[in-house]
């Protein structure tokens, strides 16, 4: 783990932008060091390995759900998750509405859009999510609440390319903004922008970006679940 890097990537952030340090695969004590530096957003992709860290780790992180989210998955991280980025349909809003209410929870919960050329990445289209929020039964949901967009660009050195997906998202969240959440104060987050391409999405407009390999290095898989 790269403490300097971590603390100069920190530096270099706009007030408005937030760091989730992508933890997934990492092991607790690499979190807990991060921890300790001040850091206290953390991003996790597999439900049993993030509850099993939210049991062993201080209880002030906030977890970030940033995979893709299976619907038998959510009753582990429903207790406790402080935003999943990762709503790519209208059935599993659905279902995190279900187990949320079971818990007594309202889930924050970001929609994620599939903005990149690759067609292995999840995501509503924007016709698709309009036509859910407008929907009679998305408003029949109490125990979830939008707090924006997340999306992942095109894995490629075409920084245009790179851009205009970025653009795009972003777009996608004022037309939302405008025409579903206008008197949402929560609506306020477009999750977009990795290692490899964050400086382009703060640039874009980005509200949260997923920073994991630039901090921790290069993912581990043998502490995955």
């Amino acid at each position: 783990m790269d403490i300097n890097r971590y603390r100069e990537i920190c530096a270099a952030l706009p007030e408005n932008v937030k760091l989730v340090a992508v933890s997934k695969t990492k092991p607790a004590e690499d979190i807990e060091r991060l921890y300790n530096t001040g850091q206290r957003a953390f991003g996790e992709n597999k439900a049993q390995e993030l509850k099993g860290k939210h049991e062993s780790l201080p209880e002030d992180i906030e977890w970030h759900f940033i995979g893709h989210l299976q619907k038998n998955k959510i009753k582990y991280i429903a207790p406790f998750v402080t935003l999943i980025h990762s709503i790519d349909s209208f059935s599993l809003l659905e279902e995190v509405d279900r187990i949320a209410a079971k818990n007594g929870r309202v889930i924050p919960c970001l929609l994620q859009f599939h903005i990149a050329a690759e067609e292995t990445k999840f995501g509503f289209s924007l016709e698709e999510c309009i036509e859910m929020l407008e929907s009679p039964s998305f408003k029949l949901l109490n125990n979830v609440e939008i707090h924006g967009v997340m999306g992942m660009a095109t894995f490629t050195d075409d920084e245009t390319q790179v851009r205009r997906e970025f653009k795009n998202l972003r777009q996608i969240f004022e037309r939302l903004k405008e025409n579903f959440f206008k008197e949402s104060d929560c609506f306020k987050e477009v999750s977009m922008g990795m290692t490899h391409d964050y400086g382009i999405a703060i640039e874009e407009g980005s509200t949260m970006v997923r920073i994991g390999s630039a901090i921790f290095g290069e993912r581990n898989y043998s502490h995955s679940i």
